[in-house]
């Protein structure tokens, strides 16, 4: 029974962590071409409505932790659910600009501020002391089997709603895409419902004096800003995908739905890429599993900064796509269990999840601006060179900071030993 009960725990957790952020961000992702064309937007102002997401979220991170360390992660974490999923009910009356900037900052409080510090602790508990690279393995696997699954229903829906012949009319594809922003919205709604039933309790004491100042050394720990310039880097690789289904469209010559069911189907690879590095993390240590995964995604990034616009070389160009994705999903798997290699007390997960946070999720402010704008600037095959070319620069970076963090980490050992 005691097997069950952690079983579904974690689906809850699985699901929950996935949903939360499918209104926001799967329509964008699996779906570009199309969103860009039915909410009549350029690249550059769906960029502008992600940073206004991204300034919330970051607002939202730090207070967040202290609250996640304060209250029951469960009752947090279905307020959250159900809050973000009423906002998928004003997604399909399709908002101008505005509308949606505003949208987008509501949701950036909704997924962050009471959810995700949450989601980290009830990850790490359910984890405990001697499998924290299989927990975070697990959920971030999970969620992207979650993501697959339901990303192949919502572009199934999707297509069924075009029409098989001729151009797709403007009031077709917003109907298509109305349909898809529905299954979203009770699919987040349902995901409440199973944290509700299968999520177990996590009882807190409430912030202690002691507490509060553990969490204010925890800001003078150079660990500590290191983990969040991984998280930023790894990050920023992940918030690239948004931008594959454009690329697949414009320059590997793929329709809208061919483009949107590649992307959808590349999400099955997050299930095999985080379960496995979790795997590798237990055993070699996370952090060598994070150099590892960096060295990676810089090579491939640069090969397609270098080959990725020829037409003779398609086939190299979707092996690359699929390299970085396998790093990014890896890495995303595994970044948090680098809380237990520096030594964070479990009672201080929520505030130290926040303080890394507020860093290491800024991608969501700075990079869909910078990536629309380099794509506006040189349209076609060049501004998707250059992009490809900034996400190899930052994985370089990613790099340097997981060396820099493996030996501190190498003499903080020493010292406690």
């Amino acid at each position: 029974m005691k097997a069950r009960k952690r079983l579904l725990a974690m689906v809850a957790l699985v699901v929950a962590g996935e949903m939360i952020f499918s209104l926001p961000f799967h329509l964008p992702r699996y779906l570009r071409p199309s969103m860009l064309e039915g909410f009549n937007l350029t690249n550059s102002e769906l960029g502008d409505i992600f940073a206004v997401y991204g300034v919330t979220a970051m607002l939202a991170y730090f207070p967040g932790g202290l609250i996640a360390d304060k209250f029951n992660p469960k009752s947090l974490i279905i307020i959250s659910l159900v809050s973000t999923a009423l906002g998928g009910i004003y997604l399909t009356t399709f908002p101008d600009f505005i509308g949606l900037a505003i949208l987008y900052a509501y949701w950036g409080i909704t997924t962050i501020f009471l959810f995700w510090a949450g989601l980290m602790k009830s990850t790490r508990e359910w984890g405990g002391d001697e499998a924290q690279g299989r927990a975070f393995g697990i959920l971030e696997g999970g969620r992207g089997l979650t993501a697959a699954v339901f990303a192949s229903v919502a572009v199934w829906v999707f297509a069924n709603g075009i029409p098989t012949l001729g151009l797709i009319g403007e009031e077709d594809r917003r109907q298509a895409l109305s349909s898809v922003i529905f299954l979203y919205t009770g699919l987040t709604f349902l995901a409440a419902i199973g944290v509700a039933l299968w999520l177990p309790n996590i009882e807190n004491n409430g912030i202690s004096t002691s507490i509060k100042s553990s969490t204010f050394k925890m800001l003078l720990k150079r660990e500590i800003w290191l983990i969040a310039i991984v998280i930023t880097c790894a990050y920023c690789g992940y918030k690239g995908l948004d931008n594959y289904a454009l690329y697949a469209h414009q320059v590997l010559g793929m329709s809208e739905i061919e483009s949107a069911s590649f992307i959808s189907k590349t999400a099955y690879l997050r299930i095999f890429a985080a379960i496995s590095a979790g795997f590798l993390a237990d055993y070699i240590e996370a952090n060598k599993t994070l150099i590892m995964l960096f060295f990676t995604s810089f090579l491939s990034y640069s090969l397609l900064g270098i080959w990725g616009g020829s037409g003779e070389l398609v086939y190299f160009a979707i092996l690359n796509i699929l390299i970085t994705l396998v790093a990014v999903f890896a890495l995303r798997g595994v970044y948090f269990a680098m809380l237990e290699e520096t030594k964070i007390p479990v009672k201080n997960t929520g505030s130290a999840v926040g303080l890394v946070s507020v860093v290491g999720y800024t991608p969501d402010i700075f990079l869909a601006p910078i990536g629309g704008r380099i794509l506006d600037a040189s349209p076609g095959v060049e501004g998707h060179l250059n992009y490809f070319w900034l996400l190899s620069l930052i994985s370089l970076v990613g790099a340097i900071a997981a060396i820099t963090l493996y030996c501190c980490n190498k003499r903080l050992v020493r010292r406690v030993g």
